[in-house]
């Protein structure tokens, strides 16, 4: 034990926050438990398995021999908000372009922003490294144009399906990207790289609807009985997909595991590797969950928050509490989603003022929390905004961490039971169902 300011302190424990991360210290009393990712140990020769991985892909023919006689090739990475390590995937797949035939000129790399801000240049050049950025035609996504965008007619669901021109109009396509939980998807990476990375916001709109947002397998965790992992799959296939490089990560971005081949195979097997792994498994659920977005990149806005909030239902008991801690140093998010969530008045209300409406950009990402929020009480410490931006949210976000923790105690019943989650979304824990009532 120790004490912080003359409180008794049970756990000290460092955050994911922005880039230098937070200390929480928990007071004396409930049962803590801290809640760490678990992953594979990162490979000791990550080059190597990934030109393993692209020359012995997943279901498919070596990333070489599907070059051959193509002269472009257009390859989707991930924008500045995901930590992909493109800088170290990308050499390796473009060495075999040429290889195979294509030239630089022949190759454009596209930012997959979806309808997030485009990247700029000093951005670019962390997300695919200087070299490659001075030398490669990187162009970022813009969703809102959709005359940059070609029609390739609806899913069988009625999804119009728009996919950028630039992609499309390439002899092969392709995607760099890495595997995580995603709170709408199940897991990231594959298919997601396509839409909604590279398509327009008609399509985009759709798939973020109420239609799909509120499937109950539409959540973390979840791909084989998740409608929304259907739909994407289904979209990307009708763009072609041809081939992914995706990776998994260890707790400091180190590349864990590698995965290339046939789009729905690949990731597939990515997902598994990820499962068994990475599962981190809970005796009991918790009265409190205290958690972060994962620190930079995730928590450049309040938005982008809201994954650490919807990632931590998962152990948090029917009726809990969740505080989630985000720098948000960008502010809020889009101009679309910082109006909704000023006005946002309440989780039902919010629910059922759009169940209707005509969808606009970015209320999906609310429409989850809202979810969330009718089972769990929620408090914020995200300081890069105030408590009027984030409308009847306000009323439970503080700019002090400790009267924060202190406020999302209060009246916890003696044998409470708090998670601590530093690294936010990146945990992938989950409490057996026969344990969760004890």
């Amino acid at each position: 034990m120790m004490k912080v300011r003359g409180v008794t302190v049970a756990m000290r424990v460092r955050f994911a926050f922005g880039k230098a991360g937070i200390e929480v210290a928990v007071p004396e009393g409930p049962e803590t438990m801290l809640v760490e990712g678990r992953t594979a140990r990162s490979l000791a020769d990550p080059l190597a398995a990934i030109d393993a991985a692209l020359d012995h892909p997943v279901g498919t023919a070596p990333l070489r021999e599907l070059a051959k006689g193509k002269r472009t090739a257009a390859i989707s990475v991930c924008d500045i908000t995901r930590p992909a390590p493109n800088s170290v995937t990308l050499p390796p797949m473009l060495r075999r372009l040429h290889e195979a035939g294509i030239p630089v000129e022949g190759v454009t790399i596209l930012i997959a922003t979806g309808l997030h801000r485009a990247a700029t240049e000093a951005e670019i050049q962390t997300i695919v490294g200087a070299e490659i950025a001075a030398k490669y035609k990187i162009v970022n996504h813009d969703a809102k144009d959709l005359a940059h965008h070609r029609w390739l007619g609806p899913t069988k669901r009625g999804t119009p399906v728009y996919v950028d021109e630039r992609f499309m109009s390439a002899d092969l396509h392709l995607s760099l990207g890495f595997i995580e939980q995603h709170l709408m998807l199940g897991f990231s990476g594959g298919r997601k790289l396509v839409a909604p990375g590279l398509a327009a916001q008609e399509t985009i709109k759709v798939i973020h609807s109420p239609r799909f947002m509120r499937e109950p397998m539409a959540t973390e965790g979840h791909t084989t009985d998740n409608p929304l992992h259907a739909e994407l799959l289904e979209i990307a296939a009708m763009a072609r997909h041809d081939f992914i490089l995706d990776v998994t990560l260890t707790q400091t971005r180190h590349i864990s595991g590698v995965f290339a081949g046939d789009p729905v195979q690949a990731h597939a097997t990515g997902v598994a590797f990820l499962k068994e792994t990475s599962l981190e498994p809970l005796a009991a659920l918790a009265d409190l969950v205290i958690t972060s977005a994962a620190g930079h990149p995730l928590d450049l806005t309040f938005y982008q928050a809201i994954k650490g909030i919807t990632a931590a239902q998962h152990i948090a008991k029917p009726g809990g509490r969740i505080l989630v801690l985000a720098e948000c140093s960008e502010g809020i998010g889009s101009a679309e989603f910082a109006r909704k969530l000023e006005a946002y008045a309440g989780h039902q209300h919010y629910l059922d003022d759009i169940r209707q409406s005509e969808v606009e950009v970015d209320q999906w990402q609310l429409e989850k929390l809202a979810l969330t929020g009718l089972k769990h009480e929620l408090f914020f410490y995200t300081p890069g905004v105030t408590a009027r931006q984030i409308g009847g949210l306000g009323a439970a976000s503080f700019t002090d961490l400790g009267a924060a923790i202190a406020a999302a105690m209060e009246g916890l019943p003696s044998d409470a039971r708090i998670a601590l989650v530093p690294e936010g979304p990146y945990v992938y824990a989950r409490v057996v169902p026969a344990q969760a009532a004890n």
